[in-house]
């Protein structure tokens, strides 16, 4: 504790991945929760998250996790939400703020508001910060610094729970923006959803091709390469649900993208290389920017380094 009163006297995590394993750490680090409660799925994950020793609780239902809860985050898939809102519902303390950290924001709101009841707030939440790792070891309590944790509470949800979120986000080092579920999913269809889908693609291409052996993609990886394949290590089951749960606005970001490469492949097959040198000169300018305001690390937010896993000089 670092002396300060917690925000939330118990905050119950259900399932305890990456992104649930950094909220524990960095409440923990912060004093944000006077009790830290959590499940998980599988009895495997609950012994290791009770053998890590970074909450307070391992129980053994969602049911259990929630009793008494000042502020509930589902960190599970998005496509699992629904059904875990329907099974907790009757069990939320009054006043309770219920979350989750989805990369999809309208489904969530669709799939989980109809369960909750009137006397809990719900503020949907998604913290655009993560690694390639997953599982209850893979979290650290600086992931969320410096990145933005994006809020798309419904419409009439009391502002005095959004803020209460917000400061707990901001606590954990997190800069927290506000906007509809519906604009949330349009933007980071571009920015994360599409990326991981040309990203799956071009790594599934690669181990295709006839006439290049799988060693020699591993082998001869280059800097591009390496990156893609980061981004495509990511978890299976978490991607699946987005593109299925986001799918309007996927399909749109990847139509408007398919033409694009459309005119590039134009551009190469004839020769133009005054159009290869305007676009990529436009392209150029957006990476400057993404810099300028302090969007970029040394390593991508989907390849930034675990503290623990960092190999130590010789």
């Amino acid at each position: 504790m670092n002396g300060v009163a917690p925000q939330f006297a118990r905050l119950a995590l259900i399932g305890f991945g990456l992104i649930g394993g950094s909220i524990a750490r960095a409440a923990r680090a912060q004093g944000l929760a006077g009790e830290i409660v959590t499940t998980a799925r599988s009895e495997k994950t609950r012994a290791r998250v009770a053998e890590l020793g970074v909450v307070d609780r391992v129980v053994d239902t969602n049911v259990e996790a929630v009793r008494d809860a000042d502020l509930v985050i589902l960190c599970i898939p998005v496509g699992a939400c629904g059904a875990v809102a329907q099974e907790i519902a009757a069990y939320l303390k009054p006043d309770a703020i219920v979350s989750d950290v989805g990369s999809v924001k309208g489904a969530v709101v669709k799939d989980m508001a109809p369960h909750l009841p009137k006397h809990v707030h719900f503020v949907p939440a998604h913290p655009v910060a993560g690694t390639e790792h997953s599982g209850p070891d893979s979290g650290f309590a600086e992931l969320f610094i410096n990145r933005w944790c994006i809020l798309t509470p419904p419409e009439g949800t009391d502002a005095g729970a959004v803020d209460r979120l917000r400061a707990f986000w901001a606590a954990m080092g997190a800069k927290v923006e506000a906007m509809t579920p519906e604009h949330h999913d349009l933007v980071l269809a571009i920015t994360s959803h599409l990326p991981h889908l040309i990203a799956y693609t071009i790594v599934g291409t690669a181990d295709e091709l006839a006439q290049v052996t799988s060693s020699e993609v591993i082998k001869f990886s280059a800097g591009g390469f390496r990156d893609f394949t980061r981004i495509a290590a990511s978890d299976p089951t978490m991607w699946r649900d987005v593109f299925l749960a986001n799918k309007d606005a996927v399909l749109e970001m990847l139509g408007t993208f398919n033409e694009d490469l459309s005119k590039l492949t134009r551009a190469i097959r004839r020769g133009d290389g005054e159009a290869l040198f305007e676009h990529f000169t436009r392209t150029r300018a957006i990476r400057r920017g993404i810099v300028e305001i302090g969007q970029d690390s040394a390593a991508p937010d989907f390849g930034r380094p675990h503290p623990q896993l960092q190999k130590k000089p010789d």
